[in-house]
């Protein structure tokens, strides 16, 4: 019994997840820590898939100036409360986005926000370099689907690698920081300027 408490408490530590719902995911796992921590990570993707249609008024703009002065970026995050946004945790991820939209450069917030004629230059480009490859049409086709889809990974905010966890992406940040603080949340924008 001692051992099931400890594991309830450590696994409410680590996510932030009520008491329930940590001591039902041990017992969906059996008592298992890594299976109660993927239960408590499905249900909270699900959690934050449900407040996503919610609506986001308040946050804040996060300034971050490089030290060298030749690199800016503002960013706006948004969320539902006033409450939340004056948040440690809210406050760090506005930060940490636009420390990431410093050194990663990304094109657009996400990949339907990249601009048509980038994606039909980028497209271009890569059919170019397939077919002097001398490889049959469908082969050619696959390998522009491929570079297409890696471009747009690499090139969306929310897609892309997360600089400080390279394990995962930005958008799974944004999640971590959703169910954390239990409201939506979204990048609205973000400006960079370079000299």
């Amino acid at each position: 019994m001692a051992s099931t408490i400890e594991k309830i408490r450590q696994l409410r530590e680590e996510t932030a997840a009520g008491m329930m719902d940590v001591k039902r995911a041990l017992e969906e796992s059996e008592g298992d820590l890594d299976g109660a921590r993927r239960v408590l990570r499905e249900r909270g993707q699900a959690i934050a898939a449900k407040k996503s249609a919610r609506e986001t008024h308040e946050g804040l703009i996060e300034a971050y100036i490089h030290f060298n002065g030749k690199l800016g970026v503002l960013v706006e995050v948004d969320c539902e409360t006033d409450f939340v946004a004056r948040t440690p945790e809210f406050k760090e991820l506005a930060r940490n986005v636009a420390l990431h939209v410093a050194s990663m450069n990304p094109a657009a917030v996400s990949p339907e926000d990249i601009p048509q004629a980038v994606l039909e230059e980028e497209r271009s480009i890569a059919e170019k370099q397939a077919a002097e490859m001398g490889k049959p049409e469908n082969i050619t086709q696959k390998i522009v689907e491929g570079r297409m889809n890696k471009f747009v990974s690499e090139r969306a905010l929310l897609t892309q690698d997360y600089v400080k966890e390279p394990d995962k992406t930005v958008g799974d940040l944004l999640q971590e920081t959703i169910q954390k603080l239990g409201e939506n949340i979204v990048v609205r924008r973000f400006v960079r300027y370079e000299l």
